[in-house]
């Protein structure tokens, strides 16, 4: 069957839109391929388009951002069973190649040339004695007779046929009612994707009863699948093919190939050969194959429908089991997702490096949920958060009555994550005494709780994770250097916000949509004059300061749109000049913000002229804290001019 896009939940819901050759716009203008009439949309939201041999969607610089298996995208590949969203509609993108081979037979093409036949009799479906309109003057006795054993077998074929749902299965017993009518040695069913090329194969040897290699003639199943007509060839080798060593080696007397039509279009074919002289195949034959192909077509198409449906289902209950994590698609987060593919199999110490909100967590997540620990316990512990003692027994535990309020036994998380993995966030401010401890539990795997004296012995993966530079700490002795070895195995660092601002409007439209759905607010998206804000900020919070600035705005938020007044003053601050863009450029954000910036920056460089440039007098003049000054001076860009 062709591409297609089949929406599961909208207005289309239940509607297909095959994609063809071309491309597949949707919106909610009328000039789109699909028109959903859905104020979430743009008028041009996004499109699908072929790429080479698939298929791309692309998102059309949507207010609202277009999700690709709940994660907001500009461009990618469509896998079978994306399931895209966009507004309140979602589709699933169902390829129509997504059928696997029933059993391998092993075919051997045979040369174009080598196909000649004394006798080769072509036959369409409709010409066949079951398919013709009935003519006056019956069959004789005779011909009656064999008609009566025909129907009883296309009988046998039907009720056969459709008792069977797996395909492979279904051909195997296809194949084998084929046998009962025609005496062919071997048999093979292909069947052809919409481009016509095979993409399942499956043999069957009468004599052995299994899986068995089938000559295929490209030629003749070429002319089968364009012609929709059935061709019986006899006499194949007496026509001066001796000397050619494959044929000899084949020794084929007749061959038998009928098309498998249904509603006009070639599924496949049903391809029979013998090699025995004496065995030749008839017409008779020819059109009872062709009537049974007839019959098995639906059955087959049923069977490959219910099978992809059955995989796509398997697709959407995984996808909604799944909490996404990182969002990105720029080429520092593209470069993580491959290094995580790498890693997360192999079992080994990981230190993730990275500065405060880039995400560490989620990446040791996602090296965990792709290891094969995945199906066991991922415990995480900040190290930074705790004192000294209370970390110790956070991590390794302690028996009842080691100190003062231990009124119980209790496990600590290296027990808890036993099978699983152990996440140290903030490893670089963890004690020098702990530090002791957690290299023992690296070189040896066990440990003892506090207070106690039996070894435990602990199967764990460890990811550690740092905002630190651990090699300057190492050296001023603030970090031991054998732990920082043990640790740092396999590193990797996660790059900030500011050095992949590509991905913040797709961050910003994730974080609007989860908190509208949070909240329970109608929040369409980011106007374009809060999304320049949000591409000019430096974020030295990261992912973790957008996403608290984005749900400060649809909190504080009045409108269906998220505005630069609903964002943090630092983001404003940030805003690009208007000055700086041309008379003709159009305004990043309303006027009030462009008066408010400016009057900032003229106290600021008043109060530094006043001061004769010490920062400090001037944060005094100007009431406020001499760190909050020099962010406010690199918000403004005002470096420049203070240095003139």
């Amino acid at each position: 069957m062709n591409p297609r896009a089949v929406f599961i939940a909208g207005p289309l819901k239940g509607s297909a839109f095959e994609l063809g050759e071309g491309a597949l716009s949707v919106g909610r203008d009328s000039t789109n391929d699909v028109r959903l009439p859905d104020s979430l949309l743009s008028r041009r939201h996004c499109r699908i388009e072929r790429a080479g041999e698939g298929f791309v969607l692309k998102d059309l610089e949507s207010l609202n951002g277009t999700f690709v298996n709940g994660r907001p995208v500009r461009e990618q590949a469509l896998a079978e069973g994306d399931r895209v969203t966009v507004g309140e509609s979602c589709f699933v993108f169902l390829s129509g190649e997504g059928e696997t081979a029933g059993a391998p037979s092993h075919l051997v093409t045979l040369s174009d040339r080598h196909m000649e036949a004394h006798s080769t009799v072509r036959l369409k479906a409709e010409e066949a004695r079951y398919l013709r309109p009935p003519q006056e003057g019956g069959p004789s006795e005779d011909a009656l007779a064999g008609i009566v054993r025909d129907l009883a077998l296309l009988v046998r074929v039907s009720t056969s046929v459709n008792s069977v749902r797996e395909t492979a299965e279904l051909q195997r017993e296809l194949l084998r009612l084929v046998f009962e009518a025609v005496p062919a040695e071997r048999g093979a069913i292909l069947l052809v994707g919409p481009d016509g090329r095979v993409v399942s194969e499956f043999g069957l040897d009468r004599t052995e009863g299994g899986a068995g290699a089938v000559e295929v003639s490209r030629t003749i199943l070429r002319q089968v699948l364009e012609e929709g007509a059935a061709v019986l060839a006899g006499d194949l080798f007496e026509g001066g093919f001796d000397d050619v060593e494959s044929i000899r080696a084949a020794r084929l007397s007749s061959l038998l190939c009928a098309p498998l039509v249904l509603y006009g279009r070639a599924l496949g074919a049903v391809y029979l050969t013998t090699a025995d002289p004496a065995t030749r195949f008839d017409e008779g034959q020819l059109e009872l194959v062709t009537v049974i192909c007839r019959i098995a077509a639906v059955a087959l198409n049923n069977a490959r429908h219910v099978e992809q449906l059955e995989s796509e289902n398997d697709l959407l209950r995984a996808e909604a089991s799944v909490e996404h994590g990182m969002v990105g698609e720029s080429p520092a987060v593209k470069k993580v997702y491959q290094f995580i593919a790498r890693v997360a199999p192999a079992d080994t110490t990981v230190l993730v490096r990275g500065e405060s909100g880039t995400g560490k967590e989620l990446a040791a997540r996602a090296l965990h949920q792709n290891s094969p620990r995945g199906v066991r316990p991922f415990v995480a512990i900040n190290c930074a958060a705790l004192t000294e003692t209370l970390l110790e027994s956070e991590l390794f535990g302690h028996e009842r009555g080691a100190f003062t309020g231990a009124l119980a036994q209790k496990k600590g998380k290296l027990e808890v994550a036993d099978g699983g993995t152990l996440f140290l966030d903030e490893v670089g401010e963890m004690p020098h005494a702990i530090q002791a401890k957690l290299l023992r539990v690296l070189q040896e795997r066990e440990f003892e709780r506090v207070g106690g004296t039996r070894t435990i012995r602990v199967d764990v993966r460890v990811v550690a994770a740092t905002n630190r530079d651990l090699e300057e700490a190492v050296r001023k002795g603030g970090f031991r250097q054998d732990l920082y070895y043990r640790l740092n195995v396999v590193s990797f660092e996660m790059p900030a916000l500011r050095d992949r601002r590509e991905d913040i409007p797709l961050l910003a439209s994730y974080f609007v949509a989860k908190y509208a759905a949070k909240f329970k607010r109608r929040v369409t998206g980011l106007s374009p004059e809060a999304r320049a804000c949000l591409v000019n900020y430096d974020w030295p919070g990261n992912v973790r300061e957008l996403e608290n600035a984005v749900e400060r705005a649809v909190v504080l938020g009045s409108t269906e749109r998220v505005l630069p007044e609903d964002l943090p003053e630092t983001v404003l601050d940030a805003a690009p000049d208007p000055s700086a863009q041309g008379p003709d450029a159009a305004q990043p954000f309303p006027r009030y913000h462009d008066a408010l910036r400016e009057s900032k920056r003229q106290l600021i460089l008043r109060a530094l002229e006043q001061s004769a440039g010490n920062f400090t007098e001037a944060a005094r003049l100007l009431g406020v804290h001499p760190n909050y000054l020099h962010r406010l001076i690199r918000n403004l860009n005002l470096r420049p001019e203070i240095k003139k």
